[in-house]
């Protein structure tokens, strides 16, 4: 386990090491000047070379990469160019809301995925089977800002039945109001017995999910269908069901169980891959994430945040990567992290 631990940290570094380096260099080659971004279009010649070398954009190149990568060991990530402010708190205030966003989008994308995967499975090319790889399909296919628009217009506009954006009413903010305990407002929420503001969070938060759950369900339904009619092939299952085993117990508690691993792999790297995919779901339903900070950053060229999100998301998928082959060791003793 040790052993494991050292060789994925050490590739780990490495990886991190030429993201840093590539992303430094995407950044220096942006048709774009950053004293210009943090002061305005009308300061002053004198004002704008006194912030380049304020950000320290008169240095040398290498220099300059140098003192990114100091930044980034001692936690100085630099300040936002609009907001005036330290990135890791502009993201610390915000990383919570999406955490949340993206930890109800995951469950409900890996337990709706195995229950629609594993009932596909039951009779292949039947009409139950047609219908969920068109969901899938659909799933995967849809972009998320089309899906959560056409969800507003029918939940929203048509029904009624649902909220259109924000993560509270603007009512529980005057008159329940969430106090700050762990940063994760539900959870704050739960803990401080404010059940008006948990209940409402909650119907917030059902549409961005459900958007956000849309591809990574699809993906997991359509995997776990190929591995579960993969496994049901395999003698033991002939031998379970010649035992007269239940059909409910060889599917859900043998097949399953040998048909979850490849999948897990894709469950952690949909994970990562939905941390980004939240700058649109969180512009669509305003939702106060990451995602949108960094598509505000992208608009206004605010590089700081663009760098910082960019570590930030590949920190998460080397993260989601470990925590797979953890996963993976778990289900299946065939895989060994020694």
């Amino acid at each position: 386990m040790v052993r494991f631990f050292a060789r994925r940290g050490g590739s780990a570094i490495l990886v991190l090491f030429v993201i840093t380096l590539i992303v430094f260099i995407l950044a220096r080659v942006i048709p774009s000047d950053p004293a210009v971004v943090y002061a305005g279009p009308k300061a002053p010649p004198a004002e704008l070379e006194r912030i380049r070398e304020k950000l320290g954009f008169t240095q040398p190149l290498p220099m300059q990469y140098l003192g990114y990568l100091g930044g980034l060991l001692t936690g100085d990530w630099g300040n936002s160019l609009s907001t005036k402010r330290p990135v890791l708190l502009e993201l610390g205030a915000r990383l919570p809301a999406t955490l949340e966003l993206l930890f109800a989008a995951m469950l409900l994308a890996t337990i709706g995925g195995i229950i629609l995967g594993v009932i596909a499975s039951r009779k292949p090319g039947g009409a139950l089977d047609g219908a969920i790889r068109v969901f899938s399909i659909g799933g995967v296919s849809v972009p998320s800002f089309w899906l959560g628009l056409l969800l507003q217009v029918v939940f929203v506009g048509g029904l009624g039945i649902l909220p259109a954006t924000g993560q509270f009413s603007k009512a529980i903010e005057y008159s329940d109001p969430v106090g700050h305990v762990t940063g994760f407002a539900l959870i704050d929420s739960l803990i401080t017995g404010n059940m008006t503001a948990f209940g409402d969070g909650l119907v917030h938060l059902v549409l961005p999910a459900i958007t956000l759950a849309a591809y990574p369900m699809g993906l997991v339904a359509r995997m776990i269908r190929a591995s579960m009619l993969e496994v049901l092939s395999e003698d033991y299952v002939f031998t379970a069901n010649a035992y007269g085993l239940r059909d409910f117990v060889v599917r859900w508690r043998f097949a399953l169980k040998n048909a979850l691993p490849p999948t897990m792999t894709i469950v952690g790297l949909a994970t990562a891959y939905a941390l980004t995919g939240t700058f649109f779901v969180e512009v669509v339903f305003n939702w106060p994430g990451i995602g949108a900070f960094a598509a505000g950053a992208m608009l206004a060229v605010d590089y700081p945040v663009i760098m910082a999100i960019t570590m930030l998301a590949a920190f998460a998928y080397l993260l989601a990567n470990l925590v797979v082959d953890l996963v993976q060791a778990r289900l299946d003793p065939r895989v060994t992290v020694a």
